[in-house]
């Protein structure tokens, strides 16, 4: 693996954030974190829906990507300049919930840089990259864990957050993560549900890739926690949960070992 630019990155081969993030299979976590994030209403009510996000969401989509790609792989001055940005939009961005959502009231106030915001973002990011790593590739240690969290908070600090606003280790992220899950925050709305569902699970793509969405589909909806699936109305039963951990088996210990470099990892670690 190459460095592709000889000027400062935030990270090096050697950190966790690129470990995990150079392998393709990865990418399957992008869609479970989008909806674990719109399983937040404030999140998805106020922000995504009132911001225009949805507008073009594809492209919206690919802009975030390429942020996060030159946080992870590029300089640090160009890694600078796009979350500059993004925090600028952000400060302009901020309003009131139009009606109710969950336990949050028609009214409720919410801001793109509210900083309990951002950190579910980012976690939902975080959360979902570690279980498509560890059911995929291979399994982390807790040191390994935590070095991949410390990473993520240097793209915290880099999108406007706070030392104070994230937790400090990954027990700590364990521990925010659970909490967020039973603290009643989380509600899927009937928008977030039709939305969710139609931009997350059906990407405009050719008919000839559908049955690879259909997988992926499958693995977006097994890897969600069961409440934020119920509230999707999502189905599963034991039989799916089986053919889930199976097929994760086989890809982690017999067809990535296997894959050459080019297949397996994304361009910039190649």
């Amino acid at each position: 693996m190459t460095e592709i630019t000889m000027a400062p990155s935030y990270f090096t081969d050697d950190s966790l954030l690129r470990r995990v993030h150079r392998e393709k299979v990865v990418a399957l976590s992008g869609p479970r974190a989008l909806l674990m994030m719109a399983a937040h209403p404030v999140a998805f009510e106020g922000f995504f829906m009132a911001t225009g996000s949805l507008d073009d969401p594809y492209k919206r989509l690919r802009r975030t990507a390429e942020v996060m790609d030159v946080i992870a792989w590029g300089p640090k001055a160009e890694a600078d300049r796009k979350t500059r940005r993004v925090r600028a939009m952000h400060a302009r961005a901020s309003g009131v919930l139009p009606h109710d959502a969950g336990r949050f009231p028609a009214g409720t106030p919410w801001a793109a840089d509210d900083p309990e915001l951002l950190l579910w973002i980012i976690a939902c990011l975080v959360d979902s990259a570690v279980i498509v790593y560890e059911r995929y590739v291979t399994g982390l240690s807790a040191a390994e864990r935590d070095a991949y969290w410390q990473d993520y908070r240097i793209i915290g600090r880099l999108f406007g957050l706070r030392d104070a606003d994230m937790p400090a280790t990954w027990d700590d992220f364990e521990a925010y993560m659970s909490a967020m899950r039973r603290s009643g925050d989380l509600h899927v709305t009937p928008t977030a549900r039709e939305v969710g569902i139609e931009v997350v699970l059906r990407p405009p793509l050719p008919l000839k890739v559908r049955p690879l969405v259909e997988l992926a589909n499958f693995i977006t909806v097994g890897l969600l926690p069961r409440g934020i699936r119920r509230g999707y109305g999502f189905s599963w039963d034991p039989a799916r949960a089986i053919a889930l951990r199976g097929g994760a088996e086989y890809v982690k210990r017999v067809l990535v070992p296997l894959l050459p470099s080019s297949l397996r990892y994304v361009p910039a670690a190649a």
